[in-house]
């Protein structure tokens, strides 16, 4: 499933978004000051960043800043009091995606969300891989008419990497950046492994390699 990391320094209103967004099918982490998320950026891959301003420690537009001068383009969205034109303006030229002011309407959020994650080509409905085969894009599961295949959580991402690009050509540095958390250790054998996989599910033909470029899936 889609997986969030919540900034919100307020417990009872970080608790209130975490019901509704699971309620709603995705994995929230929560952070209550700006080390703690980025301790949990470190260990952990999102697919959304929902990002207070005024946090202790590191505020959220420090936080997202960071994260975009070290290569992270996780969509993000700011929750924030904050009013004045200047500091959304701060917050755009940070890196965030979009904003919406607190008191927050959650069925906006999640309107907000979903506009996001579409831009990013992420899906909320099944896709057809085969006659018989389908990908579950919210929570993240390969079925085979219908019976969980239960594969491997990096081959999974990395058929979603490959979905996501559909026609477009998909480098090493994508699948590290998909697969591994920035404190993990990636191997080129792993790599291989999984593009095996995927290959296997899919058929041999399935990606084509562009020799010191990437790979192409084709379906």
């Amino acid at each position: 499933m889609y997986k969030i990391l919540l900034l919100e320094d307020d417990k009872l209103f970080a608790s209130t978004i975490e019901d509704f967004l699971e309620d709603e099918g995705f994995e929230i982490d929560i952070a209550y000051d700006g080390e703690q998320c980025l301790d949990l950026n470190y260990e952990n891959k999102y697919d959304l960043y929902i990002f207070d301003i005024n946090v202790p420690k590191i505020n959220g537009l420090d936080l997202l800043e960071q994260l975009r001068q070290a290569g992270d383009e996780t969509p993000s969205i700011f929750l924030t009091s904050y009013k004045d034109k200047e500091t959304l303006h701060e917050g755009f030229l940070k890196g965030c995606d979009d904003y919406l002011k607190k008191p927050v309407d959650l069925d906006e959020l999640i309107l907000r969300i979903k506009a996001l994650f579409k831009r990013n080509k992420k899906s909320f409905e099944a896709i057809k891989l085969t006659d018989t085969l389908e990908f579950d894009s919210i929570s993240k599961r390969v079925y085979e008419s219908g019976v969980d295949l239960n594969l491997p959580i990096k081959v999974l991402e990395l058929l979603e990497l490959f979905i996501e690009h559909r026609g477009e050509i998909v480098t090493k540095q994508m699948i590290i950046s998909k697969l591994w958390s920035a404190g993990e250790e990636y191997s080129e054998g792993s790599i291989r492994v999984y593009i095996n996989s995927i290959k296997k599910l899919l058929g041999k033909d399935s990606l084509s390699n562009i020799k010191g470029v990437g790979y192409k899936i084709e379906f």
